[in-house]
């Protein structure tokens, strides 16, 4: 029996290909907050806002478009593009509070 014929097998090789996507993710993501770190630190010795609601607004846009092209639905897109920009504004914030 091949692993296609079997449910089981093709099962644990599926979850195997989203652990490796999810452990991409994490790392993805934790470069992604070092990069923004930077960019906190900058607006804060420069007093700068912690938010930019125009890059933002061009950021949605741009997910988006990239979202619809991966034939990922775009409103999950921007709901998780939301989520990661509340944490990074949370963290300015913090780095402009700190100083």
């Amino acid at each position: 029996m091949t692993a296609a014929e079997d449910p089981q097998a093709e099962l644990l090789r599926l979850r195997a290909s989203i652990d490796n996507i999810d452990a991409a993710l994490i790392f993805m993501l934790a470069e992604r907050f070092r990069a923004t770190q930077q960019v906190g630190q900058l607006k804060a010795e420069h007093e700068m806002p912690a938010s930019d609601p125009h890059r933002e607004e061009q950021q949605v846009g741009r997910l988006r478009a990239l979202a619809e092209e991966a034939h990922l639905d775009p409103e999950f897109a921007e709901k998780w593009f939301n989520f990661v920009v509340a944490e990074v504004i949370r963290h300015h914030t913090e780095a402009a509070e700190s100083r």
